[in-house]
């Protein structure tokens, strides 16, 4: 019988030995490079993180996890009538559930798991100020295979840089309408 001693030895040794066959845990690819150190390119990625082509490849929410401050605070439309408050938990379960819930299409259903998913920016404006932003963001979001044309909406995004890189603070979300229509400050320019 090995003693507890020993059997931590071991475990100590057998541990430090694949350290130096395997060498240490390599971050993930998209890590390298990550995150942007301007807020504009950092808030523009998230668009294309939360975007998928479909088949079955979903978007990695550890990555969308990571642009967020763990105590942000998203507030979403939820329907032409109503918005909802979510922490990034109950933000990307809601997203995570989006990718699996069926649309009714001419030949049955689609999923944006299946069919793919994206949410494109149109057009910015970016506020900023030493070690805080606020991005305003004119975006169309879509999925292949539907019936209906890409969706506009609106994302004002508020950020803080702390330990030397931007983090999401907030974000609201509004829906494009006939009755609310792109404001003046998303109608032109970048």
């Amino acid at each position: 019988m090995i003693t507890t001693r020993v059997h931590s030895m071991l475990v100590a040794a057998l541990c430090l030995g694949a350290t130096l066959v395997v060498g240490p845990m390599a971050a993930p690819a998209w890590a390298q490079d990550w995150p942007p150190a301007a807020a504009e390119p950092f808030i523009r990625q998230i668009y294309t993180d939360v975007s998928s082509p479909g088949g079955g490849k979903l978007p990695d929410w550890g990555r969308v996890r990571s642009y967020f401050l763990k105590e942000a605070v998203i507030v979403m439309r939820t329907s032409r009538t109503e918005t909802k408050v979510f922490n990034v938990d109950a933000f990307l379960k809601d997203f995570i559930d989006f990718y699996d819930r069926p649309r009714k299409v001419e030949s049955g259903t689609i999923t944006p798991r299946q069919s793919g998913f994206t949410e494109t920016v149109v057009r910015l404006k970016t506020w900023e100020h030493w070690d805080m932003a606020h991005i305003l963001i004119l975006y169309e979001a879509h999925i292949p295979g539907s019936p209906r044309k890409p969706e506009q909406g609106i994302d004002s995004w508020l950020l803080s840089r702390r330990d030397g890189r931007w983090w999401i603070v907030a974000c609201t979300n509004e829906i494009i309408t006939a009755d609310h229509p792109i404001p003046p400050e998303l109608r032109g320019g970048k």
